[in-house]
């Protein structure tokens, strides 16, 4: 009797979630009408960290913050996909980490649609084949992703949002293997492999280490290899049916990934936000101490320094950095200013709200 009653109240709540959640997608339809008669993005990174912000600080419990999160991105991907198609590019195949970082910004209702470089991904955003791009950037162990800071060289997209994804790799064989692995060959993509140099030393001494392109192409290879052995996600588990044969394989337990989202318009101030500018100075004694100073003048707080060689001529170079705050900003608007007077080139990425693992 008692159980029947407390079902029954859930019953009565879900009817009312449904309802609100319907009568919130009506609102959303209502702005994105208005969007588009103002030309306007949809999608919408800054309304999405204050929409976080908010919920989490009406969380009362006993759900996380995580769980409130987890659920209004789905809440607001929905809306998303009925307000009309939306097209996510992102470094494939499917079950890569790229591809669960997509997820977790923009959810499942979107279409995720991998392709096969990075290259390709700013391509289909440039070209309005997708309306926004995720590409990883850095790797907490690893260091920065070259590929992608060099397409930031000749492209004009924006950066609009950033992710933060805490890696965890598993080594998964084919579910057919129903003893202890033989593993002759592991396969996975060089940057996991350098996360997991010393568990593979340790448990495959003698195993053949095989690279390829992602950890979802090492995932189909060992699916029909049974004495073969990949590194992947769990979503690589699941989608290739592969058995987990050992978890969290990874050498460092705070191993996190930052991708980004890339688009052809920029996101609207908020009170944090994050800039990401590129440029090249003068070959002169002292030069890159003369480029931090006008930051350190303005008070700007510097999270990430990057350098790339410009493949124009020799020892010519490129940097990359993050900065705390827009650029709109009257300091950073001032520091960049300065900084322009010592520069041969400077580009503004663009400003975001600051990744806050949602």
């Amino acid at each position: 009797m008692e159980l029947a009653r407390l079902r029954k109240q859930i019953d009565k709540i879900d009817k009312k979630v449904v309802e609100n959640l319907n009568i919130r997608a009506k609102i959303s339809l209502e702005i994105a009408n208005a969007k588009k008669a103002n030309k306007m993005s949809t999608y919408a990174p800054d309304r999405e960290s204050d929409v976080y912000k908010r919920v989490v600080s009406e969380n009362k419990g006993p759900l996380l913050d995580e769980h409130i999160k987890t659920i209004y991105r789905e809440v607001m991907s929905g809306t998303l996909s009925i307000e009309g198609p939306m097209r996510i590019a992102y470094l494939g195949p499917q079950a890569t980490f790229t591809h669960l970082a997509s997820i977790k910004k923009f959810g499942s209702s979107v279409k995720h649609v991998p392709v096969n470089s990075i290259t390709e991904v700013f391509a289909e955003v440039e070209k309005g084949r997708a309306d926004y791009g995720v590409v990883p950037i850095e790797n907490s162990i690893e260091g920065a992703v070259s590929h992608t800071l060099d397409m930031f060289m000749e492209s004009e997209l924006k950066i609009c949002s950033e992710i933060s994804l805490e890696i965890s790799h598993h080594l998964l064989m084919s579910q057919t293997v129903k003893r202890g692995p033989k593993v002759k060959k592991i396969y996975s993509n060089p940057q996991v492999f350098g996360q997991c140099r010393i568990w593979i030393e340790a448990n495959f001494p003698n195993a053949e280490l095989v690279e390829v392109s992602s950890t979802a192409k090492a995932a189909e290879i060992a699916k029909k290899d049974k004495t073969s052995a990949c590194i992947a996600s769990s979503l690589a588990a699941k989608h290739y049916c592969l058995r987990v044969i050992a978890k969290s394989i990874e050498d460092y337990g705070h191993n996190v990934t930052r991708f980004l989202v890339i688009g052809r318009t920029e996101p609207s101030q908020t009170k944090e936000d994050k800039t990401s500018i590129m440029f090249s100075i003068r070959d002169k004694l002292g030069a890159l101490h003369d480029m931090l100073v006008p930051f350190k003048k303005n008070k700007i707080n510097l999270t990430k320094i990057e350098s790339r060689p410009s493949k124009r001529r020799a020892w010519d170079y490129y940097f990359f950095v993050d900065l705390q705050g827009h650029h709109e900003d009257t300091s950073i608007k001032k520091a960049l200013k300065e900084l322009e007077k010592q520069t041969t080139f400077i580009k503004v990425l663009g400003s975001y709200p600051i990744g806050n693992n949602t």
